[in-house]
């Protein structure tokens, strides 16, 4: 593989990673949870989401120059990051329960996508059951979703 490429793939992975960490950092506070929409205005969140978009627009633009799987790979990530941040948005201005188990189940969704597109590098069996292990993560992370949802 040549410098260029891996350089590339490693950028888009370290841009994918932290803007992911960011997006499924710590958890609310109190206040966030208490009353996310005084403390995010719409000012606020229309700049936020005009960011989101931005992020987006590059992070799919950088997957533009790679080839095959890792393309596919690279968008999955550049989709799930950008429905994650949009969940998060939104959360944030609800504070709702109902937009947090969204967000949770938006971010399994999101790990999904990208597991069922690194699994397209295997062959055969091994696809097969790479496939079955990543939607056995997706749904107990959407059960745990909905189980802590349904607590509050």
């Amino acid at each position: 593989m040549s410098t260029l490429k891996t350089s590339l793939m490693l950028a888009g992975l370290l841009a994918f990673s932290t803007g992911y960490a960011q997006t499924t950092g710590t958890a609310p506070s109190a206040e966030t949870r208490a009353g996310a929409t005084a403390t995010i205005g719409k000012d606020q969140a229309r700049a936020m989401h005009d960011r989101i978009e931005q992020t987006a627009k590059a992070d799919k633009e950088a997957c533009e120059g790679m080839k095959d799987n890792a393309q596919d790979v690279c968008e999955a990530e550049a989709k799930g990051k950008e429905k994650v941040a949009k969940a998060e948005l939104k959360y944030q201005q609800s504070g709702s329960d109902r937009d947090r188990v969204n967000l949770a189940e938006m971010k399994a969704e999101a790990n999904y996508e990208v597991a069922k597109e690194k699994c397209e590098d295997q062959q055969g069996d091994a696809q097969s059951s790479c496939k079955k292990a990543a939607k056995e993560t997706e749904r107990a992370a959407r059960a745990e979703a909905k189980k802590t949802g349904s607590r509050s």
